[in-house]
């Protein structure tokens, strides 16, 4: 961000800046079409409920599949307002457990056998249940499995599991060892896996997650009401989303980094958020998850854009979710991106000049500098670090536009949710005429690389809002936007999706750490010729919103 930059500035490269779509989703209860309803005092007992399932699967084993040497264990049961009567059983063989063996009986408020439920029907008979596989050899191949499914990642204190099941979820029933594996990632947060190997070959059947994930919703401070995907831990839920390569948001306890000459001796905590009900915050400062719920939501949206937009699997395209802290010393005027833990940073701001800096287009401005940094790693001076700036600034946008959230509409406004009365603007920067902010350039020229790069950046951004909307005065989604162009030259717009599309392949193909402004034109134009032809209107349109800003 701008004219905020006094504490980073001299322990790291700190990246600054600073939520927005998707709706809250609720679970409906069964409740309505249990007529009649019994009398509290009538209603069957759990313990009635199991005795009379008992009854029902002697008499109706054959159809259940059950032999001699299968046995059952009751693993629930429910019993309706009206007394009918649902108990639901896992199945062993030969006393092993049986995956995919379970089933549901159905009795009526008597008590009496409606149906029964399976998981599969296919009859359960193995020539012997002893392995030709090894514990060991079953506990290797998990242990490669969590490793593959962790790319990336140093894990430590691994330890697997195995035990002998039979498996029936995947055709015919074989023996198997179902091998739980878990460990901890670089940052100490847990990873599990169950894989299932067949017991005769050693080959992998199957393998999945098993730390438990459950979808809550959050009130934030800016983008109203969002859904977001958390993790269970024992009785309470994790702020850790690990649908996402297990982004977290973290509590950094109005503490800070301890740093000298970039490096830091000791940082501030990054203590994961828990909730017991999942649903996060009260959209109020007061309540300390409200802001947290802001910066996992924001960070989900980004991961989203980058994924769903330009199939981009993280950022750094290796799966691996990045961490967010938010309140962050005492009235911190900034937020900023650190490659060396891989996470972003968020003040609280001072209430006068900024409120939390957890809006969802800062958010996506933080995570896509460690995009830049793992692809074109533009120098963060001169002319490369304005456009190291801009395109955190573009993409930061996009990830606002790609949000669609009424609450936080798509806008070429920088941090407008977070600016208050006393920064005397309506924003930090301003896409479509940069120099509103008072110190950003418009347009190229050969002094702009001795700016401060928040404000050489202005040419880039100028650049995007020309190409994606063209110059002129219109008004969008309600905010009114006059572009001006440097050389009296009218340009017509292609649209917010084809910008991202182009200036992405232009940073992840052309762009080098050293790319200035001249070979950001070739680059984009490059890119545009690539992904729409060298005679499309694209092409066209990119190299007239270069000249418009005097880069040609």
């Amino acid at each position: 961000m701008n004219r905020i930059r006094q504490h980073v500035s001299t322990v790291r490269r700190s990246r600054r800046l600073a939520s927005a779509c998707v709706a809250a989703t609720t679970a409906t209860l069964l409740a309505a079409a249990l007529s009649p309803t019994a009398d509290a005092a009538d209603r069957p007992t759990r313990t009635t409920a199991i005795d009379n399932a008992a009854s029902a699967v002697a008499d109706h084993a054959a159809a259940l599949g059950l032999t001699s040497v299968q046995g059952t264990t009751v693993r629930d049961v429910v019993v309706d307002k009206n007394g009918t009567q649902h108990v639901r059983y896992d199945r062993t063989y030969h006393q092993l457990p049986v995956l995919g063996g379970d089933f549901v009986v159905h009795l009526d408020s008597h008590g009496a056998y409606r149906s029964a439920d399976r998981a599969t029907r296919t009859a359960i008979s193995l020539p012997t249940i002893t392995p030709a596989v090894s514990a060991p050899k079953a506990a290797d191949v998990a242990v490669n499995a969590l490793r593959a499914a962790n790319l990336g990642e140093t894990l430590r204190k691994v330890t697997a599991k195995p035990r002998l099941v039979v498996d029936a979820l995947h055709g015919t029933p074989k023996l198997a060892w179902r091998t739980d594996v878990v460990a901890l990632d670089s940052l100490g947060n847990p990873v599990a896996r169950a894989v299932l190997t067949d017991a005769r070959t050693g080959a992998q059947i199957d393998a999945w997650d098993t730390i438990e994930t459950a979808t809550g919703d959050g009130r934030s401070l800016y983008g109203g009401t969002v859904a977001l995907e958390t993790t269970v831990s024992g009785s309470t839920n994790q702020l850790k989303d690990p649908t996402r390569g297990n982004t977290y948001t973290g509590d950094a306890a109005n503490k800070t980094d301890l740093c000298i000459f970039g490096i830091c001796i000791s940082r501030a905590p990054s203590t994961v958020f828990t909730d017991t009900d999942n649903h996060w915050g009260t959209g109020a400062t007061s309540d300390r998850s409200s802001a947290a719920v802001d910066a996992q939501y924001g960070t989900n949206e980004t991961w989203d854009y980058y994924k769903n937009v330009h199939g981009r699997n993280g950022i750094a395209g290796d799966g691996k979710g990045s961490y967010n802290r938010v309140h962050y010393g005492n009235n911190y005027n900034n937020a900023f991106w650190d490659d060396s833990c891989f996470c972003m940073t968020y003040g609280d701001g001072d209430g006068t000049t900024f409120g939390p800096l957890v809006a969802l287009d800062v958010a996506g401005h933080e995570m896509s500098h460690g995009v830049t940094s793992k692809t074109a790693a533009l120098t963060y001076s001169g002319e490369p670090g304005g456009l190291n700036e801009a395109t955190s600034d573009i993409f930061g946008t996009l990830v606002e536009w790609y949000a669609n959230n009424s609450s936080d509409q798509g806008d070429y406004l920088i941090g407008e949710k977070i600016v208050r009365s006393g920064f005397g603007k309506a924003a930090l920067r301003f896409m479509d005429q940069p120099s509103k902010d008072g110190n950003s350039a418009n347009c190229w020229s050969s002094s702009v690389g001795n700016l401060d790069v928040h404000y050489s950046s202005g040419v880039a951004n100028h650049f995007a809002y020309l190409l994606a909307e063209g110059s002129g005065a219109k008004t969008i989604n309600g905010v009114s936007y006059n572009s001006p162009t440097c050389n009296g030259s009218t340009v017509t717009g292609i649209g917010h999706d084809k910008l991202g599309a182009i200036w992405y392949r232009a940073l992840t193909v052309y762009m080098t750490s050293s790319t200035k402004y001249a070979g950001a034109r070739t680059a984009t134009l490059n890119a545009a010729k690539d992904l729409y032809g060298a005679t499309s209107t694209e092409y066209a349109a990119v190299a007239a919103a270069w000249s418009a800003v005097s880069v040609g």
